[in-house]
This record gives C-alpha cells, structure tokens and sequence, in this order.
C-alpha cells in the first residue's frame, strides 16, 4: 500500500487532506508544524526516515500575504527552500512529491480569459514570489515525479476564511460592504483534497508538472457574499457592492485570478465542479462547525 506523509497537517487543506486519504482507507500520516519543520534539514530527515513515504504531499506554507511584504525572508524559507528540501528528500528515497501552490504566482493584471497552466508567472506581491520560487524548486529537484497544485479563494470548515467572516458578519450587522472588482474562484478545501488524492498516484511519466485546482466558474467577493447569505436564508440585498480601494491592503491583490483546469484531462481525471455547487454542500457543515465553536 502506498505510503502517504502529508505537511502542514494543522492546517485547513492539510487537515482535509489528511481526513480524504483517511477516508479512502489510505496509509496516511499527517505532521502539523510541531512535528516537521520543513525549513530544517534535519527534520525532514527524520520525517523520511520514521515514516518512508512514497507520496508526499505539502501543505505547510507561510500564507500571511499582508505580513510576507515586511518579512519576505522568512516567507521565503518556508515558501522556497522548504519545498526545496522536500523535493530533494523525495528524489532520495524514491518518493512522489504534491506541492500546494496558489494564483499570486500571477499578476492577476488585464485578463479576461482564465490563467492557462503554462502562462508565465508574473507575482507583484513578496508572498507571490515566495511560493513561485517554491513551485521552481519542486519542478527543478524532482521532474517528472511532482506535481504543483495550484489553488485560491480557499475556504472551509477548519481555520479562518471569507466564508466563514461572512457567516460571523451576518449574526452582527445589517449590511454589509463587500469588494466587486476582483474576479476568482471560490474553492473548497475539501474539493482540493479530493483532487489531492485522485492526482498523487497518477503523478509519473506523462502526468507531471502544474495542474490548478479551483472550482470552475467565477465570482467576485461580492457574488460569494451573497451566495453565503443566499445559502443560509438570509436576504443578499444586504450585502453591498464596493472596491478594493475601500479596503486596501499592504500586498496587492489580483483583479482577476480565475485558473483554467486544461491539465485534468491529461491525466484522465474529470474537471473540477461549480463553485456554487460546492458552496451549497460546504455551507452546512461550515455553519454548523461555526456555531459550535461560539458555543
């Protein structure tokens, strides 16, 4: 049985990978960041020795977008020479590497077509670069045997997300202003896991490289507020149409980051589902896992 060691365990997309594989009867271990740090050498050493993956899937990131624009080194380690170290331990016993990447690879600058696979990456913020230079690290130190799964717009039942503010915004206020200039695709985490696990045994021969995992279709903040408020009885009219301006940030967000999905079937594998369609399945268990911790 395939061997699966999956980083980054703590996390909303590692806890929802790890209970995927689980869900699949798969031999799986999952490490949060107590457990390996995959910026030092000698614990991922030691995560390969104790567990011997043949299927290694990386979730750790650093991911404080904001915060990456004053503390670029430190994102970068985590971002960059981790994954390095990942790919390199993986070419060393044999193993198959999954690394989690995200749309800032991408300008998100004059689109109107979804980002194929293979369009030059162009980031503007420092997180961007960070994990654009992990995705280079991962293709450079083990080709053909990896494989970047790119993502965006993540929410789900686990750790923080827009879904789950909008949910906790809707009990507090009457209306709401949300940003209608910026286009993406709101993902699932669940969804991403299970593209996860369908991809890792695939990844050899003729399936390696970058594939993007998002929901298709696409929406602005605007749409998925209302969509959240929609799912949950409550009125959309509430939620109210602004721009990014009203709600700068210190690292610039794509206008557009709608990924194309071309690559899927190439692997023989089904493109990814509507973003609503997920969104309709997510909403219960994220509104129940919501009230529970108020409670």
């Amino acid at each position: 049985m395939t061997r699966w060691l999956v980083t980054g365990a703590g996390g909303m997309l590692g806890r929802d990978t790890v209970a995927e594989l689980a869900r699949r009867g798969a031999d799986v271990t999952g490490l949060d960041h107590a457990a390996l740090d995959i910026t030092r050498p000698d614990s991922v050493a030691h995560a390969f020795a104790a567990h011997r993956p043949d299927l290694v899937v990386n979730c750790a990131a650093y991911t404080a977008v904001d915060d990456a624009e004053t503390d670029e080194p430190r994102a970068l380690r985590i971002n960059g020479d981790g994954p390095r170290l990942l790919a390199r331990a993986c070419a060393g016993h044999g193993a198959r590497l999954v690394h989690v990447s995200t749309d800032y690879v991408f300008d998100g600058a004059a689109r109107t077509a979804p980002y194929p696979e293979d369009h030059p990456p162009a980031p503007r913020s420092a997180y961007g670069r960070t994990k654009l230079a992990g995705e280079r690290a991962v293709l450079d130190e083990l080709p053909g045997a990896s494989a970047v799964v790119r993502t965006a717009w993540l929410y789900g039942v686990h750790g923080h997300s827009f879904v789950r503010t909008m949910l906790d915004l809707e009990a507090r206020r009457d209306t709401l202003d949300v940003v209608d200039d910026q286009r993406g695709q709101p993902t699932w985490s669940a969804d991403v896991a299970a593209r996860v696990a369908d991809l890792g045994p695939k990844i050899g021969p003729g399936v390696s490289g970058v594939f993007h995992a998002t929901a298709a279709g696409e929406a602005t903040w605007y749409d998925l507020a209302r969509e959240v408020f929609r799912g949950i009885g409550a009125d959309p009219d509430r939620v109210r149409p602004t721009t990014g301006e009203a709600f700068r940030r210190p690292a610039p967000r794509p206008a557009y980051s709608v990924l194309a999905h071309g690559r899927w079937r190439e692997a023989d594998l089904p493109p990814p589902r509507d973003w609503r369609a997920a969104l309709s399945e997510a909403l219960p268990l994220i509104r129940e896992e919501t009230l529970g911790d108020a409670a």
